[in-house]
């Protein structure tokens, strides 16, 4: 009997894999709609007449917000598009740990709109809550990324041609630093300063899109 269209030759007798088209395009789905709820949540302040440019100016804060989780879920997609290109096949335990990295991804409106309330209508106490939550999903998020790499690193079979277990070993860093750097910047928040705490998180959305590509590419590959 033939194979199904969506499998690939499994030279690891363990694994029952399948093309990642599917994955791909439901992941794309997922960040496109992550997105567009990020916009949702904008709104056009209440103004007198002859007040819009102050109506707006008080909304400032709510839309640094915006743009700080556009850009975040803008690198995460971009990490994931990366991600994917290393595999030739998926298996069914591995589109659970996507699914986990899913997840984190649409859960970031939430910390937003916290995070948007509390720097605009909110006092010191309530910008701390705000940052230090919005610092613990971005620390969560990069639980599944590790565990992604754990299991690519043990089943190799899934690595295209040319990507070696080496560089999939040299990746693992990147959610670790996630996890104890914004973790850090929480408590920073909480702690210190809710203004310092943010500027920590944005310090590690721009390393996580620096590093989109991966960390030593060309020494890792053959």
């Amino acid at each position: 009997m033939a194979a199904a269209a969506d499998e690939v030759e499994q030279p690891d007798a363990g694994l029952r894999m399948s093309e990642t088209d599917r994955l791909t395009a439901f992941s794309d789905g997922v960040f496109a709609i992550v997105i567009t709820l990020l916009v949702i949540e904008l709104r056009v302040p209440e103004y007198h007449k002859g007040e819009l440019l102050t109506g707006l100016l008080d909304e400032g804060a709510s839309y640094l917000a915006f743009v700080v989780s556009f850009v975040y879920v803008g690198v995460l997609w971009l990490n994931h598009h990366a991600l994917v290109r290393l595999i030739r096949a998926t298996t069914l335990a591995l589109s659970w740990i996507n699914l986990g990295i899913l997840f984190g991804a649409v859960i970031i409106p939430f910390p937003t709109a916290v995070l948007a309330s509390a720097l605009t209508h909110g006092d010191t106490a309530d910008r701390r809550a705000a940052v230090a939550l919005y610092a613990l999903a971005a620390a969560l998020m990069s639980a599944p990324w590790l565990v992604f790499f754990g299991y690519l690193r043990r089943h190799p079979a899934l690595l295209r041609r040319g990507v070696s277990p080496d560089y999939v070993r040299a990746q693992r860093l990147r959610p670790v630093t996630g996890l104890v750097l914004y973790g850090l910047s929480g408590l920073l928040g909480w702690f210190v300063n809710p203004m310092l705490g943010l500027i920590g998180v944005i310090v590690m959305i721009m390393y996580h899109a620096f590093t989109s590509e991966g960390l030593r590419r060309r020494a890792a590959h053959r």
